[in-house]
C-alpha cells in the first residue's frame, strides 16, 4: 500500500476544471501521459479491476469526450446561430429604426412646409388686415373730409345767396338815395 501513495506523490496534482474551462475537442499533453503512466502501471500489478483496464478507461473516457464534444458543438453552434440570428435580428431592427426615421424627417418637412405655408398666409392677412385698417381709416378720414366740404359747399351757396341779396339791396339803396339826391 505504501507504494501505491508514493506513487501517487510523484503523480501531477490535478485540479478539477469545469467544462467550461477545459477544452471541448481534444485532451491535453499532461492528460494524454498521465493515462499512458496509469495504463503501464496497471500492467505491472497484475490483475486489475474491470474500471481500471486501461480498454474500459479509454472507451468511458472517449465516450464521455465525445459526449462533451458533441454538447459543447452544439452549444457552439445554437451560440453561433443565436448570435448570428441576433445579430440578423439587429439588422433588421435598424432598418425598420432607419425608415421610420426618415418617414418621420420627410413628415416633419412636410409640417415644415404647411407651417411656412401658413404663416405666409397669416402674414398676408395682417398685412391685408393692416392695410384695410389703414385703408379704412383713410376712407373714413376721406368721407369725413367730404362730408366737411359739403358742409362748406352749403355754407359758401348760402354766403353767395346773401351776397347776391345784399348787392341787390345795396344797389336798390343806391337808386333811392341817387333819387333823394337830386
Amino acid at each position: 500500500m505504501s507504494s501505491l501513495y508514493s506513487r501517487s506523490k510523484d503523480l501531477p496534482s490535478r485540479s478539477r476544471k469545469s467544462l467550461s474551462d477545459s477544452p471541448p475537442s481534444s485532451p491535453s499533453y499532461s492528460t494524454k501521459t498521465f493515462r499512458q503512466d496509469r495504463a503501464s502501471r496497471s500492467d505491472s500489478s497484475g490483475v486489475e479491476p474491470a474500471s481500471d483496464r486501461p480498454s474500459a478507461r479509454t472507451s468511458t473516457y472517449t465516450r464521455r469526450e465525445n459526449r462533451l464534444a458533441s454538447l459543447s458543438k452544439t452549444e457552439d453552434d445554437s451560440a453561433s446561430k443565436d448570435y448570428k440570428k441576433l445579430y440578423e435580428d439587429a439588422l433588421t431592427e435598424n432598418e425598420k429604426l432607419k425608415s421610420r426615421l426618415e418617414d418621420s424627417k420627410q413628415e416633419l418637412t412636410k409640417i415644415r412646409s404647411q407651417l411656412d405655408r401658413v404663416t405666409q398666409k397669416q402674414d398676408r392677412m395682417s398685412e391685408r388686415s393692416t392695410v384695410f385698417e389703414s385703408e379704412k381709416r383713410e376712407k373714413e378720414a376721406l368721407e369725413k373730409r367730404v362730408s366737411d366740404m359739403e358742409e362748406e359747399f352749403k355754407v359758401l351757396t348760402e354766403l353767395k345767396s346773401d351776397n347776391q341779396r345784399l348787392k341787390d339791396e345795396n344797389g336798390a339803396l343806391i337808386r333811392v338815395i341817387s333819387k333823394l339826391s337830386k
